[in-house]
């Protein structure tokens, strides 16, 4: 496997485009992305854990009942969520793409993020249509940009792999940078592939995948109303279609996961006002689940978030999260570090302060990457989560979102 250039149109059939339709005040941004694939795909989704769902969510996920999809549409700017009209607006936007590229509606699959309880009219999209799709190519890039919000810069990331004697292509993009949260987030995430995967089979990857990857993944603590992660898989590369566990289904999960573990950790450093990109390594847990919780607990700590921000190794904050964690531990036994490209710096042994420099602390905790490594010398469980520092520019950007 190896990291190639594009992102969702790295994989063989798939064109993508993004243009400013006018849903965004600001026409010198692009508020409307399509990605298409050639032919049908097989499609796989996760969505959102909050109670108050975005209706693009609904609309989806009723299209996707039959596994299948041709494209996907998203707006960025608004919601449409809790909007009494919401659903037939997701629905005009998928019937009148669906006309236009003459496919089936309940083939695409539509996103939106932005405002939430704002009403949106769902005219501009369908005017602008035509030079979407006209505009159709090797332009993943465009499409990145139309679906950012917050995001400072757009995320695309892309993987060539082999499955059998075929060689295969794995591609993605996302949004996010604000309301981040584990158990998914206002994120969006599309990922596209040549890789003959039966719906069932992409959708017992991406399952499992997300619980490592995006449900590990926190800027403020906030869950979502759209977020969505689809995955495509067009089966261009010509490969025997993957219909059960073995190699090659291991071999796409493995290609999976290199992009989705790749944007989280864009989507965690490209928090809002956030300076730094935080990853919490946990080692030595008694078990998988108790090493999640307090990877989670430890990158949502508002507290650790601050004193990252201030670059000061302030490593009781750090024992504090486990121990609110709800974990099971021995906090006699726990040992942190701090790392960053400036080297590594111990700050706590068997639970207790030790002497460090805090100097190279600082020095080590100024750079734009840390890595905060916990062991518990309880077990073999291991776990990672990523996040961002809290500065006072995230009060900035959400103190007047809406308005």
């Amino acid at each position: 496997m190896k990291q190639i250039s594009g992102g969702v149109c790295a994989a063989k059939g798939f064109q993508a485009n993004g243009v400013h339709c006018g849903i965004r005040k600001n026409k010198t941004k692009r508020d409307l992305a399509l990605i298409v694939s050639d032919v049908p795909a097989n499609a796989a989704a996760v969505y959102t854990q909050n109670l108050v769902i975005g209706a693009p969510n609904t609309v989806t996920k009723s299209h996707l009942e039959n596994g299948v999809a041709r494209a996907i549409i998203c707006n960025s700017g608004n919601a449409n969520t809790c909007n009494a009209d919401g659903i037939e607006v997701a629905e005009k936007t998928c019937d009148a793409l669906a006309q236009t590229l003459k496919i089936a509606s309940d083939d695409v699959v539509v996103a939106s993020t932005g405002v939430i309880g704002q009403r949106l009219d769902p005219t501009p999209i369908i005017n602008a249509l035509p030079e979407l799709i006209q505009g159709l190519g090797d332009h993943g890039d465009l499409a990145a940009e139309a679906i950012m919000t917050t995001d400072t810069k757009p995320k695309e990331i892309a993987f060539e792999f082999t499955v059998g004697d075929k060689v295969c292509h794995v591609g993605g993009i996302a949004k996010g940078s604000g309301m981040i949260h584990p158990n998914l987030a206002t994120m969006l995430v599309f990922i596209t592939t040549d890789c003959a995967v039966s719906s069932q089979m992409l959708q017992k990857a991406l399952s499992k995948d997300v619980v490592d990857t995006f449900n590990m993944t926190s800027v403020d603590g906030d869950t979502s109303t759209n977020d969505m992660v689809v995955v495509l898989a067009n089966g261009l590369a010509g490969n025997k279609e993957i219909t059960a566990c073995g190699s090659d289904f291991d071999a796409f999960c493995q290609a999976l996961n290199a992009v989705t573990v790749w944007l989280c950790r864009q989507i965690a450093g490209d928090g809002e006002g956030a300076t730094k990109l935080l990853e919490c390594a946990v080692t030595g847990a008694k078990d998988l689940p108790t090493a999640r919780k307090i990877a989670k607990s430890v990158i949502c700590s508002s507290l650790t978030k601050a004193a990252m921000f201030g670059a000061d190794a302030n490593w009781g904050r750090v024992l504090c999260a486990i121990g609110y964690s709800g974990a099971e531990v021995d906090v006699t036994k726990v040992d942190v570090a701090f790392r960053s490209a400036k080297g590594t710096v111990t700050v706590c042994k068997k639970g207790a302060g030790i002497d460090f420099s805090e100097e190279k602390a600082k020095e080590i905790l100024l750079e734009k990457e840390i890595d905060i490594l916990i062991a518990l010398g309880d077990g073999d469980g291991n776990a990672t989560a990523w996040g961002c520092d809290l500065t006072y520019e995230y009060v900035k950007i959400n103190g007047d979102y809406r308005t």
